[in-house]
């Protein structure tokens, strides 16, 4: 029997769920699991792991995760993504002395409300599912650390961070929360 863990390379618009089962079919294997969520709109590597591997998914889970995003301000999205309807825009310019200061207020333990465009469940459901039928509930507010919040780009309206965070963080509402905080809107753009 195969076991270990596979590096998969997930492409926008391919699920986690998808990227398993893909596995599953490709090695006729039945134990099969991912090491957490990834956005069907974010790409980049999700550890897949494999027969006596799965047992150590949950030590993988809790380490720290590094992503690589692109935001661009001024626009709040439905999703807080690309892929959303367009809700509130701002025309508030900032520089990046400015940006560079809010930034700072997120480094640490933080707290966070899930967005509705998630795959986390309530009594059965994802909230996905409800979002997309225009229900939203009450999320509860989660703390999650933000170890590295580092901007490599900015060239208004868009910017490029890095950052490296523990596992539950949602980098659309960090960029969301920032936006904000600017007094202004931001949406991701793309997440790796």
């Amino acid at each position: 029997m195969i076991s270990g863990i596979l590096n998969v390379n997930k492409e926008v618009g391919i699920s986690s769920n998808k990227c398993v089962s893909l596995v599953k079919k490709a090695l006729d294997i039945k134990k099969v699991g991912h090491t957490g969520t990834l956005d069907l709109e974010a790409y980049g590597v999700l550890p897949i792991v494999i027969g006596k591997a799965t047992r150590v998914s949950d030590y993988l889970m809790d380490d720290k995760k590094e992503y690589i995003t692109e935001a661009v301000f001024g626009k709040r999205t439905d999703t807080l993504d690309y892929s959303g309807e367009v809700l509130d825009t701002s025309d508030i310019v900032f520089d990046k002395d400015q940006l560079l200061e809010v930034m700072e207020g997120f480094k640490g333990e933080i707290t966070q409300i899930p967005p509705m465009y998630s795959a986390i469940k309530v009594n059965g459901q994802k909230l996905y599912d409800l979002a997309r039928n225009g229900v939203e509930i009450e999320r509860k507010v989660r703390k999650v650390n933000i170890y590295e919040f580092e901007l490599l780009k900015y060239e208004f309206p868009k910017a490029k961070f890095k950052i490296i965070c523990s596992k539950g963080t949602y980098i659309r509402t960090l960029i969301d929360d920032l936006g904000e905080k600017l007094g202004s809107f931001a949406y991701v753009d793309s997440l790796c």
